[in-house]
């Protein structure tokens, strides 16, 4: 038996989905884009949506876009300092070394895989303007007490979101406890639309913000009416090409909105199988002490399965490794594993560590991440337990 890493999350419907837009010989961002952004939003109960290529786009606008509020005691500026989990993927940190901020890296909690909050708390300072949460692999954070922490201070919460559609926390979504929350919609995660990810906000002024940088800094996609520019012009020539902020061309094309129409009326279906194969396999790996399991926060939308070896675990993370190929289990590291181990990168970072990283240093060295998918995959968990069980079990 073959165990993957994530499996299609289409049929019939995508397929003609791509098929209308190949009709309308429109591919450049238009109304399939537009009605997704729409569907997007009101999926989340959010007021505004902005999809952009990917996730890691996503992320990059999110963070450009705080340059340029018009309230100054939000806005960022070069040299403030983030605050952000040692464990993440790259594109989560790439766009606060592009716009000049101070990086400060805080450990992990090996059981939820989110900001291990006391060293989050200690890690606040005068100097702090973003806190940017990361909800790891479908796994909500603690939202009251990083709200808690935040209080009346100055301080914008952002979250990247970009593992964990359709996770809940006290019943609300991540991705809309912050100012914005990004998602992806890449081939392996709850929905995918090829490529794509969005942004969602309940405020106008960014989101108009974000029409813009998306496409060039131009006025063109602003309403007549903005916070960007005041009131357009009615001269359609003059605004074609009229650039008010430096911008980027990160527009998603309309087949993957058309596509992300039809994922979003499957969403929460694929959410509750990616639940009961979670529940399958917690009942399944609940005796076996060698390993830590990822501890659910809210209700986790589960994008994989994360395995952390303990010391007693009885053979090494490669080993395992080696088991798992020859046993037909796809794997992956969890995330990027400790980011900080990419001293390359980091030679253009202004950066600090708070404190120590042990435990994204340990999960870096011990970890793993097997798929779960929006099928029942039972089968494919028993193998992988009777993989891990017969290792376990192996007299000495």
């Amino acid at each position: 038996m073959k165990y993957k890493l994530a499996s299609s999350t289409w049929d019939h419907n995508e397929i003609e989905a791509i098929e209308k837009v190949i009709a309308s010989d429109n591919y450049s961002m238009g109304k399939f884009v537009e009605l997704y952004e729409r569907d997007f939003a009101d999926f989340f109960d959010a007021k505004f949506c902005v999809m952009t290529s990917s996730g890691s786009t996503a992320n990059l606008l999110m963070i450009a876009s705080m340059f340029f509020l018009s309230d100054d005691s939000k806005r960022l500026k070069r040299g403030d300092e983030v605050i952000v989990p040692a464990v993440s993927w790259s594109t989560t940190y790439f766009p606060l070394q592009q716009y000049g901020l101070k990086v400060k890296f805080v450990d992990i909690d090996l059981q939820t895989l989110n900001f291990n909050l006391s060293a989050l708390e200690e890690a606040i300072s005068e100097k702090t303007k973003v806190i940017f949460a990361v909800n790891l692999l479908g796994n909500s954070n603690d939202f009251t007490k990083i709200q808690s922490l935040i209080g009346s201070k100055n301080i914008t919460l952002l979250e990247d979101n970009c593992e964990s559609f359709g996770a809940t926390f006290n019943k609300k979504f991540t991705g809309t406890f912050g100012l914005m929350g990004t998602f992806s919609s890449f081939y392996s995660h709850h929905i995918s639309t090829m490529e794509g990810g969005c942004i969602i906000t309940d405020d106008e002024e960014i989101y108009h913000i974000l029409l813009s940088i998306r496409a060039h800094g131009w006025t063109r996609n602003l309403p007549k009416d903005n916070f960007v520019t005041g009131t357009k012009s009615d001269d359609a020539f003059e605004e074609s090409f009229k650039f008010v902020l430096p911008g980027y061309n990160v527009r998603p094309i309309e087949m993957s909105g058309a596509i992300g129409i039809e994922q979003l009326k499957k969403a929460r279906n694929f959410i509750d199988i990616r639940r009961k194969n979670a529940n399958y396999f917690k009942s399944k790996f609940e005796d076996i002490n060698s390993i830590i399991i990822q501890n659910e926060i809210g209700k986790s939308s589960w994008f994989g399965f994360s395995m952390i070896l303990k010391k007693s675990f009885p053979i090494s993370r490669i080993q395992l490794i080696s088991l798992l190929e020859n046993k037909k289990i796809e794997y992956r590291p969890i995330v990027s594993g400790n980011f900080l181990k990419n001293k390359n990168a980091l030679r253009y970072f202004d950066y600090e560590i708070h404190d120590t990283i042990e435990n994204a240093e340990y999960l870096d060295k011990n970890g793993l991440f097997v798929g779960n998918h929006q099928v029942d995959i039972r089968s494919e968990i028993d193998h992988l337990y009777k993989t891990i069980k017969e290792v376990i079990d192996r007299p000495l």
